[in-house]
């Protein structure tokens, strides 16, 4: 898929500057993407990579296009445009390509014939695919693996060796993204993939995100149980160990060998150290810098509420000690 600027900028509502007639082949971040890829910055949260950005072209509304150094693309709102053009470079799977397991040819595997596999579909030996499973096109299997029924996994995934995907898994899902327009909502389309290394065991009906842009990654030797929701752009590290029922948000970091329990909700964009053990139940809503135990649950109520009663919980230790010292003086 190539694009001209003039042609992007007629589909998103913007005014070029630069070079109209710049073709464009993909989309990618202001730190990644190069020439031939445009890309996208919402707010001076970026200005560094902005400035500093090799993409062929840029879309961002008017307070930061003086901070662009290549073509732009002059937007009301880059996250909205960014929305609407990604579904351009959004290639979906055809069924066409699609071929029943008997008719493929993959050295010493098994593959039963109700599976489907995709075109440029690489499989390693000794990986066994039971029935019903979908292997789209461009995804990467390897040696040793064990992917049970009724698995899905799609366009440009990575598998590793050695791996367990247990029935009903879904990797590389469309990830949930959408910009605001207006009352209604615009989806992003998902370009990005998941890689995942080796010896990594994966539950049932567990659903892995693709990136947005970039990777979802789960690293070498992370045991994911059943029924757990990892979102787009999601790093996992080696030999995490992740219990049922919980969500990861978007975008958040979390170290090796950490221990999760089950039901744990985890808020987008969060960075958690190494090490770190985080009890059943626990909403983590703020980044986790040094390893630990760490739990956290409070029942629910209005934001407005939860404000308040947060700001007094953060107080109750220096408030203890001011009684403490006050009841000593009565004494």
């Amino acid at each position: 898929m190539k694009l001209t600027l003039q042609e992007i900028a007629n589909l998103i509502d913007g005014l070029i500057e630069g070079d109209n007639t710049k073709e464009i082949c993909g989309l990618n971040s202001l730190a990644n993407a190069d020439s031939n890829q445009i890309s996208y910055a919402v707010s001076l949260k970026y200005k560094d990579a902005l400035i500093d950005s090799k993409a062929g072209a840029i879309i961002l509304n008017d307070g930061l296009k003086q901070l662009c150094n290549t073509n732009a693309i002059v937007v009301r709102d880059a996250y909205l445009a960014y929305s609407i053009l990604s579904h351009r470079f959004k290639q979906s799977q055809s069924v066409n390509n699609l071929s029943f397991g008997n008719a493929v040819n993959f050295p010493n595997t098994q593959i039963a014939s109700s599976s489907l596999i995709g075109k440029d579909v690489e499989i390693g030996t000794k990986t066994i695919i039971h029935h019903n499973c979908v292997i789209e096109d461009n995804t990467s299997i390897g040696e040793g693996c064990l992917i049970e029924s009724n698995v899905t996994i799609q366009q440009g995934s990575v598998i590793g060796d050695n791996c367990i995907i247990s029935p009903g898994a879904v990797i590389g899902s469309e990830g949930f993204g959408n910009a605001r327009n207006n009352k209604k909502w615009s989806s992003i389309a998902h370009l990005g993939n998941v890689s995942i290394g080796n010896n990594v065991s994966i539950g049932a009906n567990t659903t892995i995100d693709r990136g947005s842009i970039s990777n979802t990654e789960i690293h070498d030797g992370v045991k994911i149980d059943n029924l757990i929701h990892i979102a787009h752009n999601v790093v996992i590290g080696e030999d995490t160990a992740i219990a049922a029922k919980t969500g990861i948000a978007g975008s958040t970091k979390i170290g090796k060998r950490c221990m999760i329990g089950g039901a744990v909700g985890i808020v987008g964009h969060l960075n958690i150290a190494d090490d770190v053990v985080i009890n059943a139940t626990s909403t983590v809503n703020r980044n986790i810098s040094k390893p630990g135990i760490y739990t956290g649950f409070m029942p629910i109520m209005l934001h407005s509420e939860w404000k308040k009663v947060g700001m007094w919980l953060s107080k109750l230790d220096k408030i203890a000690s001011f009684l403490k010292i006050k009841l000593k003086n009565i004494r």
